[in-house]
């Protein structure tokens, strides 16, 4: 988009045109359009408790129902290991940032269809869509982090100098769920299969990420090949900082990362491929 001064000279006048350049993205664009997607994000958040009973109590109760399951099954009945710590807050610190994950991978991935109205209509930047939904649930993050604060207490697990970390992986979390959703929301527009095959994705992918499991379980031979999945980063990080437990390994850690930044560029580029058949497609 660009900016120019019509003939009167009175008016500013915006100027809509395709860009060749794969990986332009306006950030003095995105800045201007930030309101928008305060509301948009703000939108996702209210729609999601409207006319419910207790609100956005569900953000914390059903991640500590699945927490009870999973202690039941895989920590009393399979005697999962759990490096040491408490299983029910080992498997909670798991689902903190996989429930985060998987809440912007169904929202985010259809985002931009759903949203088919406003992208036929007017003009914005689509790229503030998936990022709205990358942002919606922080709010049930910031719920979910304080029920883990909770268990920690009551477990009497004490928060170390690892806690420093803690933004890098939060950012890494982040970083992920806009990675995947920036895929996957392109993805959706021409290929609505993509809407269906997310839940079934996203419960296959949390078996194949250590949210039950902790990573020291996969054998060394194959652990810098399960450091592909980008969600292995995120949830040993996430973990190690918070619960202080031993020392994560460092080379899965870097590895997701470098799958992380590979994701991020190849979805920038792809959206921004494809955001101009958009309006045609959708």
């Amino acid at each position: 988009m660009e900016l120019a001064v019509d003939k009167s000279g009175k008016r500013p006048l915006v100027v809509v045109q395709a860009t060749q350049k794969l990986l332009q993205v306006d950030f003095g664009e995105l800045l201007r359009y930030r309101e928008l997607l305060y509301f948009m994000a703000w939108r996702d958040v209210i729609v999601r408790y409207k006319q419910t009973a207790i609100g956005a109590s569900w953000a914390v109760i059903q991640p500590l129902i699945t927490m009870i399951i999973f202690t039941l099954i895989f920590g009393v009945l399979a005697r999962v290991p759990s490096d040491g710590i408490p299983y029910p807050v080992f498997a909670f610190a798991g689902l903190l940032p996989w429930t985060f994950f998987s809440q912007v991978l169904t929202r985010g991935g259809n985002s931009v269809v759903a949203s088919s109205n406003l992208v036929t209509k007017i003009y914005f930047p689509r790229i503030l869509l998936p990022i709205a939904a990358a942002a919606a649930p922080a709010v049930d993050f910031i719920l979910m982090f304080l029920m883990l604060f909770a268990l920690m207490a009551w477990y009497h697990i004490a928060l170390t100098w690892n806690l420093l970390a803690l933004p890098l992986f939060l950012g890494l979390a982040f970083l992920t769920s806009t990675a995947v959703t920036l895929w996957l929301s392109s993805l959706n527009v021409r290929y609505r299969d993509v809407g269906y095959i997310i839940p079934f994705m996203s419960q296959v992918w949390m078996y194949a990420s250590p949210v039950v499991y902790p990573a020291s379980v996969i054998p060394e031979k194959w652990r810098l090949l399960y450091g592909l999945n980008p969600m292995v980063g995120v949830i040993e990080g996430f973990r190690w900082s918070l619960l202080g437990n031993g020392s994560p390994d460092f080379k899965v850690i870097a590895i997701s990362s470098c799958v992380v930044l590979a994701l991020l560029i190849g979805g920038l580029m792809y959206f921004k491929r494809m955001e101009q058949t958009f309006a045609d497609v959708i």
